[in-house]
């Protein structure tokens, strides 16, 4: 595993300005559909039936199943939970849970519905334009714990080892190192990082100025056959943080235009706007539980991070919706690989305060980059079954292979900054299986009480460590939803729906730092010899959602 995780810290750190990673094309390219209550409460499950607005960005032939121009709103509100603690409670000990909530619009739009002359071939056709939530970027995170034997402050001395003072204290050092390192320059300019001390008998002119040893650590001299050197160990206990928080969300606009052939084929055709936004603030705080245990008199540090990302892309979809008996619905769809223009950008941030060093603290400047990313198709079935007026079943699956997603520089064909990444992408990534499941029984005409489920399966390999945002994570285990919901609608063209859905994430197993070295041609390795705190998060998100609309 560790083999695996430095082999992808070494691709994310080479490509581009931004370190895009193989995660962050996962991150922008997936879909968790929402829509309106009806499609939610139902799973989702409407490659083959249609005839609800929410259901455009699922399959475009469905519009054309509705004899009626319809509109509708739907107002929601997310709530993320997350439950945080340490896989050793030798390390972020306490288990901690955490919630955020978001007021939201996951589904608006309309359907016109055009009737012709026809009693064979193309009896109606339908236009319409509709806003789906596509995936919701919410999650609040908190750890915490005592760690005895290792801290972020000595991961960021052995992470600024190989760096020269002087061009760590430059004027231009943020415009001459690259934004993966600029963690160094923070570390050493508010000497969480400081030089190692000069050994007996050695002057600055012959003491190496490449060489760190963090402010929670103390140092001892050892002399063996070799010579002298320093060695450093954990002064004393410190009390660890680690918080994160993740908002944004990505919607699907959508431009629908449908067919009705003899009621029994149905066609469309989508062209869909992506537009996304997404948040991503992570700190570590360390706070000495006795600062004289440390020669520096350390008594705390803190490191922020920050990250935004707004992206637009194109795509197009095409569906098909057949009922070759009475009852019985079949319906297919495709989409193309989706282009996207991704905009970035970053700061960090570190500051520390300690009794012998004294306080410092620094800012990085606010770095920007922007990439296109290619998402890849994905294709959707499903199979529905009505019971006359009394209810219905419905089942889909729809695949994603996620290996064929690509970065690509703007502007020019020369993509060489994005092939180790491009190719970790096709190294580990694979192939996303989604099935969905939904039904719904109307005990009085007005009245449908609607259920589903759908299970994701994950792209990315259980045993892989991937880079998100220089924190270590893997992820195990599948994506679940399950949906309840109701239903109205009055005798005339008012109705209205609500759904609640909770969606289980995979669990995430975080590390917020590792220890370093350096070969002899200075390239960046982890040191496995060193074990540092894991945690383990788990995230679930409830949408409660309701839709209001007419028919006419």
């Amino acid at each position: 595993m560790k083999k695996t995780a430095i082999a992808l810290l070494l691709a994310g750190i080479s490509a581009g300005a931004g370190a895009q990673t193989m995660y962050d094309a996962f991150n922008y390219s997936k879909s968790n559909y929402e829509g309106t209550a009806r499609t939610v409460a139902m799973g989702n499950a409407f490659t083959a039936l249609g005839g609800d607005i929410g259901a455009v960005s699922i399959n475009p032939a469905g519009s054309a199943v509705a004899r009626y121009s319809q509109v509708s709103v739907s107002p929601g509100v997310s709530i993320s939970s997350n439950t945080a603690t340490g896989t050793d409670q030798a390390w972020f000990g306490k288990n901690l849970r955490t919630s955020l909530a978001r007021f939201s619009m996951p589904n608006f739009g309309f359907t016109v519905n055009f009737e012709t002359p026809r009693i064979s071939g193309m009896k109606n056709w339908s236009m319409g334009f509709a806003v789906n939530r596509s995936d919701t970027y919410l999650d609040d995170m908190m750890a915490a714990g005592t760690n005895m034997n290792t801290s972020f402050a000595g991961s960021l001395a052995t992470f600024t080892n190989g760096f020269h003072s002087g061009d760590l204290l430059a004027d231009d050092a943020y415009d001459n190192i690259s934004p993966a390192d600029w963690r160094a320059i923070l570390a050493h300019r508010t000497n969480i990082a400081g030089l190692i001390p000069l050994l007996p008998g050695q002057d600055e002119s012959t003491a190496p100025d490449n060489e760190y040893i963090g402010i929670t650590e103390n140092e001892f001299l050892v002399t063996d056959d070799n010579g002298s050197y320093w060695a450093m160990e954990q002064g004393g206990p410190i009390d660890q943080t680690f918080a994160r928080r993740t908002t944004g969300s990505k919607y699907d606009y959508v431009f629908n235009w449908a067919a009705n052939f003899s009621d029994r084929v149905f066609v469309g055709v989508n062209l869909g706007i992506i537009s996304m936004n997404y948040s991503h603030q992570y700190y570590i705080r360390e706070t000495a539980q006795d600062p004289s245990f440390f020669k520096t008199g350390f008594n705390y540090l803190k490191y922020s991070y920050g990250y935004d990302v707004s992206g637009t892309g194109v795509y197009g979809k095409f569906g098909i919706l057949v009922t070759p008996f009475a009852g019985l619905r079949l319906g297919a769809a495709i989409q193309t690989p989706t282009s996207m223009t991704i905009r970035e950008s970053w700061y960090m941030a570190a500051e520390q305060n300690s009794e012998t060093v004294g306080s410092g603290k620094e800012s990085s400047p606010e770095g920007e980059y922007s990439y296109n990313l290619v998402s890849p198709f994905r294709f959707n079935v499903g199979a529905a079954y009505t019971f006359g007026s009394v209810g219905l079943i419905s089942l889909d699956y729809e695949m994603c292979d996620y290996s064929g997603m690509q970065f690509n520089e703007i502007g020019t064909n020369d993509n060489s900054a994005f092939d180790a990444v491009n190719e970790d992408i096709r190294t580990f990534m694979g192939i996303s299986h989604e099935f969905r499941a939904g039904a719904e029984v109307k005990p009085i005409p007005e009245l449908a009480i609607r259920a589903g489920y759908g299970f994701i399966t994950s792209a990315i390999p259980s045993d892989v460590y991937y880079e998100n945002q220089y924190l270590w994570e893997r992820t195990e285990g599948n994506v679940q939803n399950y949906s309840l919901g109701l239903g109205y609608s009055s005798n005339g063209s008012f109705f209205a729906d609500a759904a609640v859905r909770l969606t289980k994430y995979a669990d995430t197993f975080i590390r917020p730092y590792e220890y370093y070295t350096y070969d002899n041609a200075w390239n960046q390795d982890i040191d496995t010899s060193v074990q540092t705190p894991e945690i383990w998060s788990r995230r679930m998100l409830w949408n409660v959602i309701l839709t209001i609309g007419f028919r006419f």
